[in-house]
């Protein structure tokens, strides 16, 4: 009897991780979401400047890399549903993901990964976090700038609309993003 008993609370216990770990993973492509509606539209290029990025480099630290990965797959999952979470200046949906956007959101889980993954092979520290952020920003932007090149058909066009009037706020984003998760120790014990 005793037996059965620990194998019913063993089993609770489980549920209530797997629970637990869902709710992380949708909480986490939520709070993309919400990064996703700070934007502002530039009149120059169909990229609209978005707190999104961050949103998705704090994911993948915080998470690490198959957590964080979840999270953005979901992301995408929520989009092509329907649901009002890509920037608000686009046409949602799969014509956002087809669109100049799209390889810049299409490369969200994989950046998630491997910011996470960085992350997670050695010591919190900023300049972990740092290099982190930078190795995801410059995936990020070889995904975008490559379907961007695709759609314009001209890679000096890709970079125009993609990539020049985003450096400054991206560094930003990144170290914004590399403070926070050097004191990943703390977030520890809400995600672990």
């Amino acid at each position: 009897m005793l037996n059965s008993s620990s194998h019913a609370l063993s089993g609770n216990s489980r549920v209530i991780q797997a629970a637990r770990q869902a709710s992380l993973v949708v909480g986490a492509s939520l709070f993309v979401a919400l990064c996703a509606h700070v934007t502002l539209p530039l009149p120059f290029t169909p990229v609209p400047l978005t707190m999104q990025n961050f949103g998705v480099l704090i994911v993948g630290m915080a998470l690490g890399s198959r957590r964080g990965f979840a999270a953005l797959a979901v992301y995408l999952a929520q989009g092509l549903a329907g649901l009002p979470v890509f920037s608000p200046t686009g046409p949602g949906g799969l014509a956002q993901l087809l669109g100049p956007t799209g390889g810049f959101l299409m490369a969200y889980p994989l950046v998630a990964g491997l910011t996470g993954w960085i992350m997670e092979h050695g010591r919190s520290s900023f300049a972990r976090a740092a290099t982190a952020g930078l190795a995801g920003e410059a995936l990020l932007f070889a995904g975008g700038l490559t379907w961007l090149t695709a759609l314009t058909h001209s890679l000096a066009q890709a970079l125009r609309f993609g990539l020049y009037w985003f450096i400054f706020a991206e560094v930003i984003k990144v170290m914004l993003a590399a403070a926070l998760a050097s004191r990943r120790r703390r977030w520890k014990k809400l995600v672990d």
